[in-house]
């Protein structure tokens, strides 16, 4: 079986985590786009256990949550007359939660945006840290019952919530609502007012959209399977981590937060891949036919 090489596969992964599409993958790296697809599935599969398994115990002091808006095949309110719709089309969201001082992603959830994703978000990142944190979210109304399903009172929990007006006035088919103001609600123990603050996320949340395809706005290179998204979101996340190097903190934030002691690159990743991959059968032998 033809298998490509570990500097080919670096390279269509580097490229799926700088913003290029699927498609444009396939003609500068000159494979097909069933190549490319494979390797996104493979890829997504194996980066999803390693975080899963091995971004944990982390000692945080402040972290932030915030969701970030998609959609898979069409948008909610096209998926009724959009032919030949899939189980899972309509508006996706991605929960992230982002530790201010590493800049690490220690938890992401993609699906919808009700309490239950909110408890299953609130319920992992729970499990993913090592000691009691101050964090913030923005003023969606599902965290509230969902951090103090996960946390108790065992954490210094803050709403930063944000007032809009009215929104531009233009024919734009992007006009978002202009935010004239922001009120820091305290909910749980005792928060440093000064650290209430959503900003770290946010910016985190706009290199999502900047490095993967299918988050741009206003094209066509949106997710076409959530499946397909999900795997995208979970090579992301490691590549985050592991191998980009932060300008804030100078390093990769797996290394700023101590989960990992060396500076990756994409061949760490296709390593993961080819040792989580199951190991080749023996060929049998081949039947002989015999003509009537």
């Amino acid at each position: 079986m033809n298998k490509l090489s570990t500097a080919q596969r670096a390279q269509i992964l580097g490229m799926l985590c700088e913003g290029m599409s699927m498609r444009a993958i396939s003609r500068l790296a000159d494979v097909s786009i069933n190549t490319v697809t494979k390797l996104l599935i493979d890829a997504g599969l194996t980066c999803a256990r390693f975080h899963d398994e091995n971004v944990r115990g982390v000692k945080a002091k402040r972290v932030q949550c915030d969701e970030i808006w998609s959609f898979c095949y069409a948008k909610a309110k096209n998926v009724a007359k959009a032919k030949a719709a899939p189980e899972r089309a309509g508006d996706v969201w991605t929960w992230t939660a982002l530790d201010s001082d590493s800049k690490m992603i220690l938890s992401y959830l993609v699906g919808g945006r009700d309490s239950e994703y909110a408890l299953e978000f609130m319920d992992d990142l729970r499990g993913r840290l090592a000691n009691r944190v101050q964090l913030t979210t923005d003023g969606h109304k599902a965290y509230l019952e969902a951090v103090e399903e996960a946390f108790g009172a065992d954490i210094d929990y803050a709403m930063l919530v944000k007032l809009y007006g009215e929104g531009p006035q233009t024919e734009a088919r992007y006009s978002p609502a202009e935010c004239i103001g922001f009120r820091k609600d305290i909910v749980t123990g005792r928060p440093v007012k000064a650290d209430i603050s959503t900003s770290h996320v946010e910016r985190s949340n706009l290199s999502m959209r900047m490095h993967m395809r299918r988050y741009t706005r206003l094209t066509n290179a949106h997710s076409k399977k959530f499946e397909n998204h999900c795997h995208m979101v979970a090579i992301y996340t490691v590549w985050y981590n592991f191998v980009r190097i932060n300008k804030a903190v100078k390093m990769a934030p797996a290394m700023a937060a101590g989960v990992s002691k060396t500076l990756w690159t994409m061949d760490n990743i296709v390593a993961l891949i080819d040792a989580a991959a199951p190991a080749p059968k023996k060929r049998g032998p081949y039947r002989k036919t015999v003509s009537a």
